[in-house]
C-alpha cells in the first residue's frame, strides 16, 4: 500500500474517533424570580442547551427525578415553561434532537417554596392617643426586607394620606376621625405577590380631658396651716403626670420646670402640698396632666386667699359670785363664765 492511501486511511480514522468521542451538548437549567419564592408565586425554569447548534430539540423536565411536565420541542436551544409553585423540589432538563443525540442532564437546581409570610401591626403609643399626638404605626414582616408596605383604615388604603418611611406610617396631630380599625402587608414590586395581611388594631383617639382643682381646707386658709391642692383629670386613663401653674408667678419656674419641691412644697402624684403657709403663697393655681407630649385641659383658675395670724387682745372685768362659786369676766358685751372649785371662808 503507498504512503498516500495510509494517509488518507489514518485521516479517516481520526475523524471517526473524532465523531465517537465528541462530548454531548451540555444543558444548564435556570429559575427566576429566585430559588426562594412563596408559595403560589409564578415559576419560570429556563433550559439552555450550550454549544449544540440550531436544531430542532425536545426538552424534557424532571422534578425529584420524575418527569412533570409535558415534552417542549422548539427549533432554538432555549426553552422555558412556567407553573405554579407548590412546594420544594429539585429540578432539572435534557435535550433530545431529532436525530436521537441527548444532551446531558442539567444539574439539579433546588427551589425553596415557603409560606406567605405574616405581617404584624405595632402602634406607637399605646392606644388610646390622644388629640394632636403623633402616632406611628409599623409593620413588621416575618421575612425579607425588601417589601413596599401598604396600610388600610377600614379597609381603605391610607398609605397616601399620611407620612410613609418605609416600613412606619406617621400619623402626624392625630384627630377624632382617624380613630378606626388598621392592618397592613407587604408588597414585592418585582414579583406578584403580597405577605399575608395583618391583624386589625383598633386605634381609640380621644379628646383631650379637662381638669378640675380643689382645695383643703377651703380657702381662706391661715398662715402656718398646711393646704392641699388636689389635681382631678376628668379621664379613664390612669397615667398622667401632673403640672401646677401658678398663674402670673413665673419666679415659681427655674429651667422650664414649672414647680419646684422643697420642704414646703411636696408633690404626690395628683396632689400639691404646701406646708406652714405664709402671705407670700397667696396667688392664682391651676393645674394640668401631662402624658407623653401632650398636656390635659388646664382647670380653671383658683385664687388662694392667705391671712395672718389672728392677734386681739381681750380687756376683761372680773366680778366673783360669793353665792355661786363663780367667777365672772366680761369683755364688751361678750361674756365667758368660767366655773371654778374653791373653798370660800365665812365672813
Amino acid at each position: 500500500m503507498g504512503s498516500g492511501a495510509l494517509a488518507l486511511i489514518l485521516l479517516l480514522m481520526s475523524f471517526i474517533h473524532a465523531g465517537l468521542t465528541q462530548e454531548r451538548p451540555k444543558a444548564v437549567l435556570k429559575v427566576s424570580p429566585d430559588e426562594r419564592v412563596f408559595r403560589g408565586e409564578t415559576v419560570t425554569l429556563t433550559c439552555d442547551i450550550q454549544g449544540a447548534g440550531d436544531i430542532q430539540w425536545t426538552y424534557s423536565w424532571f422534578k425529584d427525578g420524575y418527569t412533570f411536565y409535558p415534552h417542549t420541542t422548539t427549533t432554538t436551544t432555549t426553552a422555558e415553561i412556567r407553573f405554579t409553585a407548590d412546594y420544594s423540589a429539585e429540578y432539572s432538563c435534557r435535550g433530545e434532537r431529532s436525530d436521537s443525540q441527548r444532551s446531558d442532564t442539567s444539574a439539579a437546581v433546588t427551589l425553596t417554596v415557603s409560606d406567605l409570610p405574616r405581617s404584624t401591626l405595632t402602634v406607637t403609643p399605646d392606644s388610646p392617643v390622644f388629640t394632636g399626638e403623633t402616632v406611628n404605626l409599623t409593620c413588621v414582616i416575618e421575612s425579607h426586607s425588601d417589601w413596599r408596605y401598604e396600610w388600610y383604615k377600614d379597609s381603605t388604603e391610607v398609605s397616601k394620606h399620611h407620612t410613609v418611611n418605609r416600613d412606619t406610617l406617621t400619623i402626624r396631630g392625630v384627630i377624632t376621625s382617624d380613630q378606626g380599625y388598621y392592618r397592613c402587608r407587604g408588597q414585592r414590586d418585582e414579583r406578584s405577590v403580597s405577605s399575608q395581611l395583618s391583624s386589625y388594631v383598633y386605634l381609640s383617639v380621644k379628646d383631650l380631658p379637662r381638669s378640675s382643682l380643689t382645695v383643703t381646707p377651703d380657702s381662706p386658709v391661715f398662715t402656718g396651716e398646711t393646704v392641699n391642692l388636689t389635681c382631678v383629670i376628668e379621664s379613664d386613663y390612669s397615667s398622667w403626670r401632673y403640672e401646677w401653674t401658678p398663674e402670673w408667678r413665673y419666679e415659681w419656674y427655674k429651667d422650664s420646670v414649672m414647680f419646684q419641691t422643697s420642704d414646703r412644697y411636696t408633690v404626690n402624684r395628683d396632689t400639691l402640698t404646701i406646708r406652714g403657709v405664709i402671705t407670700s403663697d397667696q396667688d392664682q393655681y391651676a393645674c394640668r396632666g401631662q402624658i407623653r407630649s401632650v398636656s390635659s385641659q388646664s382647670s380653671s383658675v383658683f385664687t388662694l386667699t392667705v391671712k395672718g395670724e389672728l392677734n386681739f387682745t381681750v380687756l376683761l372685768h372680773y366680778m366673783y359670785d360669793h353665792t355661786s362659786n363663780q367667777k365672772t369676766f366680761s369683755l364688751s358685751d361678750v361674756t365667758f363664765t368660767l366655773l371654778i372649785n374653791m373653798t370660800v371662808p365665812f365672813i
